[in-house]
């Protein structure tokens, strides 16, 4: 536990501010893992909502690599709150490492009632979430809430690892909860005429008829794995998965992956802020040693 509390106050300190650049990167300790990340500011006049997340920490004697999009509506303050505080509600679970998937859903819907709680300072606006956690480069962690997306190149192939919260599909559950879809002509389907998604973080007014719980995957990280897009909707909207994982094959370096997937959705009319995190978690093949060129 006192482990925890000193990994608590570096981590903040690591996350809180937001940087004035839009774009990064970085790496795991021995250099075989990298990312990079590009923050781009739709065209709507309002002030920059999407926050990130893109790290490595040590904890418990393992490393971490810490991954994360929020893409907030009506402010910034949910998605600034859930940078700051949702990875290290995550971690304090004390289940974590014996059942990362409870503990990962639990710290989501622990994490939204915190900030219903503060609805008087963070406001009445909201956020999605995906996040992933690559446990010591050999297990992936992944969760979402909204639309916000994670997908994996696998040899090249794109493999969607998150499910996009849209109302119709949870019509059935908005519905039982006094709620109701709206379909206007020419416009996407709102949670009571207002929301395009089923599930959020925040939203207060919306609460009682959206859920928080997240959809969370595991896999092992394994040879075939190329690497991993995190986006928010900007991209998802004008981009097909399989579209994503062709441009950034294309580029060897994570952040120039980054930067060519935000430009490309800028190209194709995106109007809604485009973050992306490109992490290349692809281990190494095992070189086959002749026997003869052994004995030699």
């Amino acid at each position: 536990m006192v482990e925890f509390c000193c990994f608590k106050s570096s981590f903040s300190r690591l996350v809180a501010a937001r940087s004035s650049s839009s774009t990064g990167k970085g790496k795991n300790h021995e250099g075989s893992i990298k990312y990079g990340f590009t923050l781009v500011k739709g065209r709507a006049n309002h002030p920059m909502e999407d926050y990130h997340v893109a790290k490595f920490v040590q904890i418990q004697q393992k490393e971490l690599g810490l991954f994360a999009i929020f893409d907030g509506h009506l402010g910034d303050r949910v998605p600034a709150y859930l940078q700051k505080h949702l990875f290290s509600n995550i971690l304090k679970e004390e289940e974590f490492w014996d059942n990362p998937v409870m503990s990962i859903s639990r710290a989501y819907q622990n994490t939204d009632q915190e900030i219903l709680s503060h609805s008087s300072d963070l406001g009445h606006g909201g956020s999605t979430a995906v996040t992933a956690i690559l446990i010591n480069g050999q297990r992936l962690l992944i969760a979402n809430v909204g639309d916000s997306r994670a997908v994996l190149s696998r040899k090249g192939q794109a493999v969607q690892m998150t499910t996009d919260h849209e109302p119709n599909t949870e019509r059935g559950s908005i519905e039982n909860k006094g709620g109701f879809v709206s379909n206007m002509p020419g416009d996407v389907p709102r949670v009571n005429g207002q929301l395009a998604v089923s599930r959020a973080f925040g939203d207060k007014s919306l609460k009682s008829h959206l859920r928080s719980d997240p959809d969370v995957q595991s896999t092992d990280i394994d040879v075939d794995i190329d690497f991993l897009i995190l986006a928010s909707d900007g991209l998802w909207k004008v981009m097909p998965n399989q579209e994503a994982v062709d441009i950034a094959r294309k580029m060897k370096d994570p952040l120039k992956a980054a930067k060519q997937l935000t430009a490309e959705a800028l190209k194709r009319d995106s109007k809604d802020d485009i973050s992306c995190v490109v992490v290349t978690c692809q281990r190494k093949r095992k070189r086959f040693v002749p026997i003869l060129e052994i004995a030699l």
